[in-house]
């Protein structure tokens, strides 16, 4: 089933300023609901996706609270790509489920999408109307990352190559905001798509 408002996944590589986009949309009224929220509603205690998470590794990936370890996740399959793909089977999925009942509940005229990974998992993602990607250069990323998780040139490359690449999320691309710092231009593209998807929403 389509959403009834326009829907816009936003995407962008690891430090290309996602965040700064989407409090700038907010902030016109546009509603934005984020793949990581759901990714961590979708493992809270008491939820059938942190049952299965526990079917799968074991009681001792929680915390003495009942929830995910997080930490302790991140680990074990940063180091084990095999438990990546697992963890990832499990979560992915109701993450993709919870985007979409999100914007199928959606009243206003459109919302956006906040989603990471969208170029690595676009064919679950058709129903969507538009892709605006948040591009910046990869120095750009690399030192943003360097400076906000307080890490080394070489771990940040690593994060970045991780990731799909830029020409890969350009191809997926319909509209591209290009984020290198300018605050005073990242509010006016902002403020354009804002008019642009208010318009779009309305000629539908």
């Amino acid at each position: 089933m389509r959403p009834r408002a326009l829907v816009i996944a936003l995407t962008g590589g690891v430090a290309a300023g996602k965040t700064a986009v989407t409090r700038r949309f907010e902030a016109l009224g546009a509603h934005v609901h984020d793949a990581d929220v759901a990714a961590r509603e979708v493992i809270e205690p008491g939820t059938p996706g942190l049952a299965a998470v526990v079917d799968a590794f074991g009681a001792g990936v929680l915390d003495d609270a009942g929830r995910l370890d997080r930490a302790a996740m991140r680990r074990h399959v940063f180091a084990d790509p095999t438990a990546r793909k697992t963890l990832e089977a499990i979560i992915h999925p109701r993450v993709r489920q919870w985007l979409h009942e999100r914007a199928l509940a959606e009243r206003g005229p459109y919302c956006l999408l906040a989603i990471p990974l969208l170029a690595e998992n676009i064919e679950h993602y058709r129903w969507v109307d538009r892709v605006l990607l948040i591009d910046a250069p990869e120095a750009v990323q690399l030192a943003r990352l360097i400076e906000r998780d307080g890490i080394d040139e070489t771990l940040a490359r690593r994060m970045l190559a991780h990731q799909a690449s830029r020409v890969e999320r350009l191809a997926v691309a319909d509209d591209v905001i290009e984020n290198s710092g300018d605050e005073s231009a990242l509010d006016q593209a902002v403020a354009d798509l804002h008019r642009r998807y208010l318009a779009l929403a309305a000629a539908r």
